[in-house]
């Protein structure tokens, strides 16, 4: 089967990762947490974000979302995300159904949330009558591959916190991001003053698995146990979860893998911007392209390769490359994109 550029969820696992999963496949353990492979996963995560940081490990990024905010929320309080977050077009409402909170989504030009976008929304209400605002919920990167910098991240969480809000990251490429920045996932974080962060690992090089991070863990009330634990994200198994993420986070692997599929995203770009029948959509900043061009082309290319139209109606196509891509692959697709532009 040809590489596939429609997704980093589309690739394998990482061969650190698969071997650290067969590492912890010897002998028994105690579940749920209380092994030695947990305990060293969170050690790490201490390592990078810092001593007062409380880990949770989970299966997935829908889960660590949902988990991460409904550890931080009341039922009658509500979530402020752009309107193209993750967390309020592709989980089905999930966050919703399990927390009986609201997201209120925000209009924005780009998929950034900015404090002046946020204003209007904390003024509907304080009866009884409104749900009451509680949170900020942004994606590192973006739905649309770009990036907050640091000090916008620094503003945001400004802005949050004197208005008494809480912020969390859907950090399901944060290592990505971070890799574009030049910096750290705690530099885009805690230091700038985010209070939860969902960390991605499925999207980089993980077999499964995502880490709720809380970094004022008064602000949860001891509340994340027992709502992961509800939320159906506690794995019986947990040294397998842990094993990946200790080995992730060990020699800057997540860097790596990161580093390594935005640049093969660099390389793409390179090759196919000046394709006349190609129209760069959105900025390169990360490890996707989004483009718009015939809709013979995408069908022509399409037969080869594996990849989504992000918005039908333009039609808008996205491109990803992620930790297992080669430079081969990207030249193949490349090539294949040239001929079925002619």
């Amino acid at each position: 089967m040809q590489r596939s550029f429609a997704s980093d969820n589309n690739a394998p696992i990482a061969p650190e990762i698969l071997a650290a999963i067969a590492g912890a496949n010897v002998g028994d353990a105690i579940g749920y947490g209380d092994d030695e492979w947990t305990a060293r996963a969170v050690a790490r995560f201490r390592e990078h974000f810092g001593d007062a940081t409380d880990v949770y490990f989970a299966f997935n990024g829908t889960g660590a979302n949902v988990a991460a905010l409904a550890s931080l929320l009341r039922p009658w309080e509500a979530v402020l995300a752009p309107a193209t977050a993750h967390l309020a077009t592709d989980e089905c409402g999930a966050f919703e159904r399990f927390s009986g909170s609201k997201i209120v989504t925000v209009p924005t030009a780009d998929g950034k949330l900015r404090a002046a976008d946020l204003e209007p929304y904390l003024h509907a209400g304080h009866d009884v009558h409104f749900s009451q605002p509680r949170a900020i919920s942004i994606s590192q990167a973006t739905e649309f591959g770009d990036v907050y910098e640091r000090g916008e991240i620094e503003e945001l969480c400004a802005f949050a916190h004197a208005r008494g809000l809480l912020v969390h990251v859907d950090g399901a490429r944060i290592a990505n991001a971070a890799a574009a920045l030049g910096t750290t996932p705690r530099a885009l974080t805690v230091d700038a003053g985010v209070d939860a962060l969902s960390f991605g690992g499925t999207k980089n090089g993980l077999m499964f698995g995502e880490a709720l991070c809380f970094f004022d863990p008064v602000q949860t009330a001891g509340a994340a146990p027992f709502v992961r634990k509800q939320a159906m994200q506690l794995a019986s198994k947990m040294r397998y979860l842990a094993a990946q993420f200790e080995a992730l986070m060990t020699a800057d692997r997540w860097l790596h893998y990161a580093a390594h599929a935005n640049a093969m995203t660099a390389r793409l770009y390179d090759r196919v911007r000046d394709i006349p029948e190609v129209r760069i959509t959105r900025p390169v900043r990360c490890n996707a392209i989004f483009a718009t061009l015939d809709r013979g082309a995408i069908e022509r290319l399409k037969r080869d390769f594996f990849f989504y139209v992000f918005e039908e109606s333009l039609p808008e196509v996205r491109w990803m490359t992620h930790w297992a891509t080669t430079p081969d692959d990207v030249d193949r697709f490349a090539d294949a994109l040239t001929r079925a532009c002619r």
